[in-house]
Formats: C-alpha cells, sequence, structure tokens
C-alpha cells in the first residue's frame, strides 16, 4: 500500500500538503508505542476472529505478520522514522498490508485509532511506570545502604538552615526514603487506574462489532473496562497523573539535591562528592562542582514544565477527542524520560558519597544542638517548660558569649542559674545521650533507625 495514500483519504479530492503533512505527523513522538500497538492489534484480531469478522486462517495470518513486523522493531526501534506514514498506527498498518496483501485492511474493523492511541498509550504508562516503581526502590536502596554504613555518623539535623537537634546522616538518608517510597505508593495507585482498557471504544461511541471486551481487556493485560466510550477516547487523566507523581518526585529529589549542594559546600564540608558526579572550571583549577545535583536541581522545573504543558493542553478540550491531543506524548515522554535520568544520578551520588565523620561531629557540637536536651533536663527535675526554655536560652546566650560549647561550662557555672543542676546534667549533653534519647518510633535513636533500615530493606523488590 502506497504510503501517500491515506488511511483516511477518500473523502478528500486533493492530497494534504507537503507543510500540512510535517505538521501534521506525530511518528517521531509516537514511535515508541509500536510494540504496544502491535500487542493492541494482536488481541483486536482475535476479538474479530470471534466475532466472524476473521476466518480462522485470516486471524493467524495477521497474528504471525504482526508478530514479524515486532521482531523487526525490537531489532530496529526507529526503522519506522524513515518513512512518510503519518503515525505509528498507520505505519504498523502499511507494514501489515505489505506482508499480507488487502487481508490487512480487515483488521482496522471497529477499531478506531482514537480508542486504538489511548490503548497503546496505556500499555506504555503502565510498562514504564512498573519501571519508575524499580528506579524508586534503586534510590531507596542506596540510601539505605548508605545509612547502615553511617548509623552512627552524627551531625546537626537544621530547621530555618540553622543548627536545631543532633541527628545521624543515617537519619537523614532515611528521610529521604521516606519521600521515595511515596512516590512509589503513589505510582502503585496510578496503576488502579491505567488498568482500565478503552480498547472496543471506536471513535467515541463504542463499536459495532460484537466483541466481548472483557476477554480482550484480560488478553492485554487490563483489569477492567471503560465504561463510557465518549470519555475513553478522550480521557489523558493517567498522563496528567504520571506527570503529576513525577512532579512530587522531582521536587523530592530537588530537595535532596539541595541539601547535599550545601552538605558539600567547603564551608560546611560535611560530604565529598564522588569525581563519577562533579566537573571542574575551565578557569579555576581548584574548583570542583556538584553539577549532577545541580542539574536535577535545574531539571526538576523541566518536569513541572511538561504537567503544566499538559494541563493547559487539555483544559478547554470539548467532548470527545480533538488533534490535540497528539500532543500528550512528546509531553509525557519527555518528562518522565527526564525524572528517570535524575533518579539514575541521585542513585549513583549517594552510593559514592563520602561523609566527612569528623566535620559533622564537630558541628553538631558547636550549634548547642543539645539544648533541647539541656530544657528537658530541667523540666525532668520538676521546672517548668517555660521556666526551663527561658533559662537555658539565657546559658546559651552565655557559652556564645564565652565562645565554648554547653559541655564545657562547670557545674558552678551552671548552678547559677538553678540549684536543680547536678554532675548528671553532662551525661545528659552527650551528643550520643540526646540521639539515643529520641526512641520512640520514627525518632533518631540508634535502635530506631536500624529498626527501620530492616523494616525498609523488607518491601524493597529491589533488595
Amino acid at each position: 500500500m502506497n504510503q501517500n495514500k491515506k488511511l483516511w483519504g477518500g473523502r478528500f479530492y486533493k492530497q494534504a500538503h507537503p507543510l500540512f503533512e510535517k505538521f501534521n505527523s506525530s511518528l517521531y513522538d509516537d514511535y515508541f508505542l509500536a510494540k504496544y500497538d502491535i500487542l493492541g492489534s494482536i488481541a483486536w484480531s482475535k476479538s474479530l476472529l470471534e466475532c466472524n469478522v476473521l476466518t480462522i486462517s485470516e486471524q493467524y495470518q495477521i497474528e504471525v505478520a504482526l508478530n514479524k513486523i515486532l521482531k523487526e522493531v525490537e531489532k530496529h526501534p526507529k526503522i519506522m522514522l524513515d518513512t512518510l506514514s503519518e503515525d505509528i498506527h498507520s505505519w504498523i498498518e502499511y507494514k501489515l498490508i505489505s506482508f499480507v496483501g488487502d487481508l490487512g485492511k480487515k483488521l482496522h474493523t471497529g477499531r478506531s485509532r482514537n480508542d486504538q492511541v489511548t490503548t497503546s498509550l496505556k500499555l506504555w504508562c503502565k510498562y514504564i511506570t512498573n519501571k519508575l516503581i524499580i528506579y524508586l526502590q534503586k534510590v531507596q536502596y542506596a540510601l539505605i545502604l548508605q545509612a547502615e554504613i553511617s548509623f552512627k555518623y552524627i551531625m546537626p539535623g537544621y530547621t530555618h538552615l540553622q543548627r536545631a537537634q543532633p541527628i545521624t546522616f543515617a537519619y537523614w538518608c532515611l528521610a529521604y526514603v521516606e519521600m521515595f517510597k511515596r512516590d512509589e505508593n503513589r505510582l502503585q495507585d496510578s496503576l488502579l487506574r491505567l488498568n482500565i482498557s478503552p480498547l472496543g471504544s471506536g471513535a467515541l461511541s463504542g463499536t459495532y462489532c460484537n466483541i466481548n471486551r472483557d476477554i480482550l481487556a484480560f488478553k492485554l493485560g487490563f483489569q477492567n473496562i471503560t465504561k463510557n466510550s465518549l470519555d475513553a477516547v478522550s480521557d489523558r487523566d493517567y498522563v496528567v497523573e504520571l506527570l503529576s507523581i513525577s512532579s512530587i518526585s522531582m521536587m523530592h529529589l530537588s530537595r535532596f539535591s539541595e541539601d547535599l549542594i550545601f552538605f558539600n559546600a567547603g564551608e560546611v564540608n560535611f560530604i565529598e562528592l564522588s569525581d563519577f558526579v562533579t566537573s571542574g572550571s575551565s578557569l579555576m583549577p581548584q574548583k570542583k562542582n556538584p553539577d549532577a545535583l545541580e542539574l536535577i536541581r535545574g531539571k526538576t522545573g523541566t518536569v513541572y514544565g511538561c504537567l503544566m504543558n499538559m494541563l493547559v493542553l487539555l483544559k478547554g478540550l470539548p467532548l470527545s477527542y480533538n488533534k490535540d491531543m497528539q500532543e500528550d506524548k512528546k509531553i509525557l515522554f519527555s518528562g518522565i524520560h527526564t525524572w528517570i535520568m535524575c533518579l539514575k544520578m541521585a542513585e549513583l551520588v549517594i552510593q559514592t558519597v563520602k561523609v566527612n565523620t569528623e566535620v559533622c561531629l564537630k558541628s553538631a557540637k558547636k550549634g548547642y544542638a543539645n539544648s533541647t536536651e539541656l530544657t528537658e533536663y530541667l523540666v525532668n527535675k520538676g521546672v517548668t517548660f517555660r521556666e526551663a526554655h527561658f533559662i537555658v536560652g539565657k546559658i546559651v546566650l552565655a557559652a556564645i558569649n564565652k565562645q565554648c560549647s554547653l559541655e564545657d561550662l562547670s557545674l558552678d557555672f551552671f548552678q547559677r542559674y538553678h540549684s536543680a543542676f547536678k554532675d548528671d546534667l553532662y551525661n545528659k549533653l552527650n551528643l550520643f545521650t540526646c540521639i539515643n534519647s529520641k526512641n520512640a518510633i520514627g525518632g533518631v535513636s540508634f535502635n530506631q533507625v536500624l529498626n527501620h533500615i530492616l523494616e525498609v530493606k523488607k518491601t524493597l523488590y529491589y533488595d
């Protein structure tokens, strides 16, 4: 079949202008759907067999030819890009007709490109969602391995970028495990809505073929079928949802990057980033720049842009299908590809990071991060919390003026502020004691951190 002859050309006197043909083509944006379009077509051919549109011999010939095309695509994924096809769906139909002749023209019976496109895209989204779950688990696993190494590495925890209370580097890692676990859960949840098959919806009002849509959906790995064809062919909620999840996850990756950029700064020096993920300056020979993390932070805006692009694309569309939706694949693929690259880079960064333990500990001691524990000490001695808070604030101010830590102050000095202070206060001020006093579930104690590590490892398929 001549690819210049359009699948819809019977209505027209003249061929489309070459400029319009180029403008109208989506082949460069949707060629990656080839496998899923072929799988959908094989399933559709079996449904046509069941409702007597195809004979057993005809269905067999079509399936064999489609599998040949699939093998060709798997070997050369971009083979179709040198053709004049309008989109991946028409390319596959042309290829099928070249193998089986006019029999190939029967395959589209009762089917529209409208339900064909969204079926292929949903199948790809299911595939990529399961891949993304694995990528998220790999990042979590890398964080868990780092947490196992560093569960006793004390560092300051921050609020308002001011040193607040002592934590461990492992505890910091586990905070991001929680974030990425939520991203994973969102993807798992999205599969419930992805698992609804639109195939058999026709152009917008259903198909005239007497097919069993439930069986058709099952053959394609879907768990349910759409109930309204008008919505089914124009629904792109699943694209918006996947881009929304990617945007939330990129926000987590951006925060992860910003923390490590701060920790890596020369004035802080809590960590050293590997040569694998850093670059130098073309002018200043001493520089070692955290480019990987800065790029993750920068690419977050790219993914946000894809989400907003998709929302704006859909916001004014009337029912049902409109050609605007052809842009969805370009937007989705760009956002998801960027997210995957950033997840891979985050995994590499955390796998290769070096923690400067002495610097971290020294900084935790300098920042009066044990002040809260000193307040708790007075409360346990019967002093009201507000009074204890005020007293410790005055002591911290005095220590700042003396340029020393709380541990360096004498017992006589403490007792000038309150008689409840005794020798046992120094044990309370010890940073290891501070850490282990937070032993409730979710706390920073070594015991709780180890429990959390073990708990998370049980949930990781990657482990």
